[in-house]
């Protein structure tokens, strides 16, 4: 009968433990971003968030998270101790500088999101344990005029210079 009774003791207290665990309660989250500066020769900009999530309750960090930039889902990867990285892709055209929201989910916001898509409603009215703001400066995209066509034009230029001196000096 002791045995049953310390058997279930350890039960409970293990399924208490499981059930604080499973959700992440005051996060805090640190982010640095990192995206393509140089777009004159890709087709894509990418993108790369990495943070860190502190929880309030211990053991919050490592639940697995899910997250959604730009209407889409996007894999939350965990790399470290309490750090996470989510990134996406994005073509040079749709890409524009300014701030990009990403709203991260835990495994029970994340199934009302899918619900909510599959279901054709807005993803927005579903609550998500934390959101991130990053800012992107915009990337490079070459200049105005390449330097084919200004030198192009310059040739001439100097051709059409060339040919109205000519014509004056012989006349």
């Amino acid at each position: 009968m002791f045995k049953f009774v310390l058997a279930s003791i350890v039960l409970c207290c293990a399924a208490v433990s499981f059930s604080a665990a499973s959700s992440c309660t005051n996060p805090e989250v640190k982010t640095n971003f990192y995206s393509t500066s140089d777009a004159t020769i890709v087709s894509q900009i990418g993108f790369v968030t990495e943070f860190t999530l502190k929880c309030s309750n211990a053991g919050g960090e490592k639940l697995p998270l899910f997250a959604e930039v730009l209407g889409k889902l996007a894999p939350v990867v965990r790399i470290g101790e309490n750090k996470y990285q989510v990134s996406w892709n994005e073509e040079i055209k749709k890409a524009s500088s300014g701030k990009y929201q990403i709203r991260l989910f835990d495994e029970e916001s994340f199934a009302a999101v899918r619900k909510a898509q599959r279901a054709g409603e807005d993803t927005n009215s579903v609550k998500p344990l934390t959101t991130v703001t990053v800012h992107f400066p915009g990337a490079y995209k070459g200049p105005w005029i390449n330097s084919e066509i200004l030198a192009t034009g310059l040739v001439g230029f100097v051709a059409y210079v060339a040919f109205v001196t000519r014509s004056k000096l012989v006349a």
